[in-house]
């Protein structure tokens, strides 16, 4: 590979270019967040623009906003056991890595960004992305931040993580910024990462990630709870509980808007989808909605698992939620979702503490119209997110040192 720029990058037109990694090997939490912030870098601003490499499978559903594009990397499916095998090109693992790591630099070399964000992994996927960052720091025209998530696990899962990736030699290597998607006083996800003090003064919080309408979409005209587990890829036990709550009382209200999710499919959808037409209008579902805005913001609450975009999109259309947060494989979610639950943001549904029953889904979907909403528990201080990367990020680029 060419260790030498494409062009000039002195010469060129001034113009601000930002590219966004995602490995996006599951779910769809890293596309999406990359998109809300690639959305923000380039908006009003017409010398910005964004590519974001990501290896969502579902990347061609969304529509991206005017000068921000996406460069699809060919994609891997994790197995039961944690390895990886490549979904369609019949390559080994290793082969598929060496193949997107070669795509990564071809793109770095001919788009020559100004401003690279990852998300979450400091090596990228399998340390796809090494090359990339030695290649870019010896050019040194191009400023690197590492985005994290307001949380990623339990703090010793976590080191042992980064210690067996190298992630920790990584980040203080090659990374200006961090930039923390969060609120300190809520959580810090590097608590448990060996940081050395010149690597923790380059950390920022920056508030959560606002959400906001950005296309409209068909919002059902009766009140309804919207149910949602995300992706949906690990939210069939969730969803079907809701569905036993209505089937187990025919009382029960408002009625349930379900999005699946893209990720859940096959035999297990169809199961659910027999359950929600003998309930006879009662539910509603569909499969995946790129607008889920407009569902959160027509609904009378919310049911959901506790992903980071999906607990952002509580807090920004001010919704009463209750999180049944995934335990497994990390303890992410319920982390976030009892610190939340704490500050009085939002309710859980707890495994050890109400039980994963009939009855306590039954009681949590009848008491959401009694829960303060989060702006009563003080969300509207913590949504600063996009507004600190806009600031930052154009301050970043504009530096000639």
């Amino acid at each position: 590979m060419s260790q030498q720029p494409i062009q000039d990058a002195g010469n060129r037109e001034p113009t601000r270019r930002v590219m966004l990694y995602s490995h996006d090997t599951f779910g769809l939490g890293h596309l999406r967040r990359s998109r809300a912030l690639a959305s923000a870098l380039t908006h009003g601003d017409d010398k910005a623009s964004a590519i974001i490499l990501t290896g969502s499978p579902v990347a061609g559903r969304f529509t991206f906003p005017e000068r921000v594009d996406h460069i699809r990397l060919p994609g891997v499916t994790k197995l039961p056991d944690g390895s990886y095998v490549s979904q369609t090109l019949g390559l080994d693992i290793d082969a598929t890595t060496n193949l997107r790591a070669g795509l990564i630099q071809s793109a770095v070399e001919q788009y020559r960004p100004d401003l690279l964000i990852v998300d979450k992994e400091p090596t990228g996927f399998r340390g796809e992305l090494l090359q990339t960052l030695e290649w870019l720091q010896a050019q040194g025209d191009c400023r690197i931040v590492l985005g994290l998530r307001d949380v990623l696990d339990a703090p010793d899962v976590l080191a042992a993580e980064w210690a067996r990736k190298g992630a920790v030699h990584a980040a203080e290597t090659y990374y200006d910024e961090f930039w923390i998607y969060g609120v300190e006083d809520i959580y810090d996800p590097t608590s448990g990462l060996p940081f050395s003090d010149e690597t923790r003064a380059r950390i920022h919080y920056s508030g959560y990630l606002r959400r906001e309408l950005t296309d409209s979409a068909d919002v059902p005209d009766t009140p309804y709870v919207l149910v949602t587990p995300g992706g949906g890829g690990d939210g069939a036990a969730m969803v079907s509980l809701v569905l036993d709550a209505y089937e187990a009382d025919p009382t029960l209200e408002p009625n349930a808007m379900l999005v699946y999710g893209p990720f859940l499919s096959g035999e297990t959808r169809d199961a659910l989808d027999a359950r929600v037409e003998r309930l006879g209008g009662r539910v509603i579902a569909s499969g995946f909605d790129s607008r889920i805005e407009a569902l959160f913001a027509g609904a009378q609450g919310v049911i959901c698992m506790g992903g980071y975009n999906t607990f952002c999109e509580v807090l920004s259309f001010d919704q009463r939620a209750v999180i049944v947060p995934r335990t497994t494989p990390r303890l992410e979610q319920w982390i976030r979702a009892s610190r939340a639950e704490e500050l009085g943001l939002v309710r859980m549904l707890d495994e050890t503490r109400d039980g994963m029953t009939t009855h306590a889904m039954i009681k949590a979907i009848r008491g959401l119209p009694h829960q303060q909403k989060p702006s009563q528990a003080g969300a509207d201080g913590i949504l600063g997110g996009l507004d600190f990367v806009v600031r930052r990020g154009r301050a970043l680029m504009n530096r000639s040192d």
